[in-house]
């Protein structure tokens, strides 16, 4: 049968803005088609998850230099107790809530570079998680237009019907790392209001599926804006189809704390497990900006971030996934090497980043920053962040990486792949 091209476009347009929050049944011939790529989904890819800490986080008492004189001369007040720290080595311990984080070092899952940051930090939280989002230093208009993963995906779009390459998990906008030309991320805060919506009586929405199910079965290859526009809405379902079978299903025997962080990792873990094409997950968890009164506050989302990164490894090491799942941690900025007079800590630069997966270096990465030779304040960084970025992509998810971050970044050695 065939449609009027008004018509055609006017269904497309309207199909594609019912997917987003609903419950009603997906029509059949999707369904179908999420089982057949299920069933073709590459169980050897590599996935690559990010989780940023939104706010700057304190890295001296995250991994905390206790063993190191200019840590006890400038840090009176928030000074953690030695007795109480995970060891790493003699001088480096990680803080007494991350008691998780030490089960990974322990059993050779996690990594920790010291020292990360970039030429020139600057302290404001905007400006510095648009650097780190979109590897560009410099303010040229075009810097902001793409992120450094939009920038991944744009380099090999997906094909009509398949996965989406990238989610993003959780509220808010998407991440400006997750911004690309040519790809459209997903976000969601969870994976059952990722579904098709429609309304109306039964007999309305029975009559709207009728219409989805004529714009998507016809083919209009002799119009290159409609068969757009068909190929668009096909890709909208089936990404609807697939994430509606995940929700539907059990999940399996879990064992998740109770964190908002915990609940986006286990639902990225479901997806993960459900077999999905997608390679790139990125969700936050915020509150690191800790001005004030920081050590209960610090404690409590440092206990959150290890025990959900523990879970989800966990969860994911049950299922036999994973050796091809590698998790990035990071932080806009840490905070200033001095305590500040409202018993917390003050923006500051260089931090530590957290590598867990199969990593290739277990424990710390570099020395630690020098605690005497200061940047007005801050601690001086040792690593450039583009150089976990190009590790992270020639290595990991082999996307040659010059194109996405520019050239003279030499990778760390992060993971193993063999």
């Amino acid at each position: 049968m065939s449609l009027h091209r008004r018509q055609f476009l006017r269904s497309s347009l309207a199909a594609s803005s019912l997917v987003s929050m609903g419950g009603v049944t997906i029509p059949g011939f999707l369904a179908q088609s999420a089982r057949a790529a299920r069933g073709a989904a590459k169980s050897n890819d590599r996935i690559l998850v990010v989780v940023q800490l939104v706010g700057g986080n304190d890295g001296l008492n995250t991994v905390v230099p206790h063993g190191i004189d200019g840590y006890v001369r400038n840090r009176r007040r928030l000074r953690l107790p030695t007795g109480q720290l995970h060891r790493v080595t003699d001088d480096i311990s990680l803080h007494p809530s991350m008691g998780q984080m030490a089960k990974l070092l322990e059993d050779g899952r996690l990594a920790i570079v010291q020292g990360v940051g970039y030429p020139n930090p600057d302290r404001s939280h905007f400006r510095s998680m648009e650097i780190w989002e979109t590897a560009r230093t410099d303010s040229h208009p075009e810097a902001l237009e793409t992120g450094w993963l939009g920038r991944v995906l744009d380099a090999d779009p997906p094909s009509p019907g398949s996965d989406s390459p990238a989610l993003h998990v959780g509220g808010g906008r998407l991440p400006l790392a997750l911004r690309a030309r040519r790809v459209e991320v997903p976000s969601m805060e969870q994976i059952d209001q990722f579904r098709l919506q429609a309304n109306g009586s039964s007999a309305e929405q029975d009559s709207t599926r009728s219409a989805l199910n004529e714009v998507a079965g016809v083919d209009r290859s002799d119009d290159p804006l409609l068969g757009f526009l068909r190929r668009s809405t096909l890709a909208a379902y089936e990404a609807s189809a697939r994430l509606e079978e995940v929700a539907a299903g059990q999940g399996g025997e879990t064992n998740y704390p109770n964190f908002n962080l915990a609940r986006r990792l286990e639902q990225i873990a479901r997806i993960i497990k459900a077999g999905f094409g997608t390679r790139i997950y990125y969700t936050r968890q915020d509150g690191y900006d800790t001005h004030a009164n920081q050590l209960a506050t610090h404690a409590a989302l440092l206990n959150e971030l290890a025990d959900s990164l523990a879970a989800f490894h966990e969860d994911l090491a049950q299922d036999g996934q994973a050796g091809r799942v590698a998790v990035l941690v990071f932080s806009e900025f840490g905070r200033r090497v001095a305590e500040n007079a409202s018993n917390g800590t003050d923006h500051g630069a260089a931090a530590p980043v957290f590598v867990v997966g199969p990593v290739a270096q277990v424990g710390l990465i570099g020395e630690h920053p020098s605690l005497d030779d200061l940047d007005e304040g801050d601690l001086k960084y040792q690593t450039d962040f583009r150089s976990l970025y190009a590790s992270l992509l020639d290595e990991w998810l082999g996307v040659p990486s010059a194109p996405i971050i520019g050239e003279g970044f030499a990778p760390v050695s992060l993971l193993s792949t063999s």
